[in-house]
């Protein structure tokens, strides 16, 4: 049986709720306790317990939960609850291969070198990624490495394909909760992000493309692992 979840606000909503969050307010926070597992595949939202969290209306929260669905986050089946989606591995390996596709692409098409200052970003957004590492901040490390690839990609020459390298980083959200806080996947990120930069600075495309295709596996086969091990484990014969 599918239970309710009761999440309390973070700190980053409790302001927020005391005027009411906005729908892209509440949208974070609920992407956020989906990649950190506050919430779980199959557990249901349930609209009053998300009003009274976010001091929100009614037709806020509807079109919160609406943007999530877009996303691929939650499913709202008609007339039934709102539960946080349960992605299938077969669905994962299909978001990934998108992933991989587009984000190959951009790396591809990327003019090399980049502009001094745009490189200078980049590695200035590491270096806060380290030091949120260092600090044991997950919540500033999902949010800096966002902000890492965005920096990266919105320069790949084509801003409709960087829309979309940004739209399936979403979808992925509940995949890498299987990794996000574990320290060999954290270490493993910023080694990889430390390795597009030198291959940038470098000039190797090849390299560069290389490596946005492997960095986005460990998250991948980690969540596929888990999820074999904690569904598909209770449909085994005793």
């Amino acid at each position: 049986m599918q239970r309710a979840i009761h999440v309390l606000p973070s700190e980053d909503t409790a302001s927020a709720a005391d005027r009411g969050a906005t729908v892209s307010q509440i949208v974070q926070a609920l992407e956020e306790d989906i990649l950190f597992g506050l919430l779980h595949p199959r557990e249901r939202l349930i609209e009053n317990d998300l009003i009274e969290r976010f001091q929100a209306k009614r037709h806020v929260v509807r079109e919160a939960l609406a943007q999530l669905d877009r996303i691929g986050l939650v499913e709202r089946p008609p007339g039934r609850s709102v539960t946080v989606k349960d992605v299938q591995p077969a669905e994962v390996e299909q978001i990934y291969a998108m992933r991989e596709l587009l984000e190959t692409a951009a790396a591809a098409w990327m003019p090399l070198p980049l502009e001094r200052a745009t490189l200078e970003r980049i590695i200035e957004i590491q270096h806060r990624h380290d030091a949120a590492a260092a600090a044991k901040d997950i919540r500033a490390m999902f949010r800096i490495n966002i902000e890492f690839h965005q920096a990266l990609f919105a320069h790949c020459g084509n801003h409709y394909l960087s829309e979309q390298i940004e739209l399936m980083g979403k979808k992925a959200h509940a995949v890498r909760s299987f990794s996000i806080t574990k320290a060999e996947h954290i270490e493993s990120a910023r080694r990889d992000h430390w390795q597009i930069i030198r291959a940038l600075q470098k000039k190797d495309r090849a390299k560069l493309v290389s490596l946005c295709r492997e960095h986005i596996r460990v998250s991948k086969d980690a969540y596929i692992e888990a999820y074999q091990s904690r569904f598909l484990a209770q449909h085994q014969p005793a």
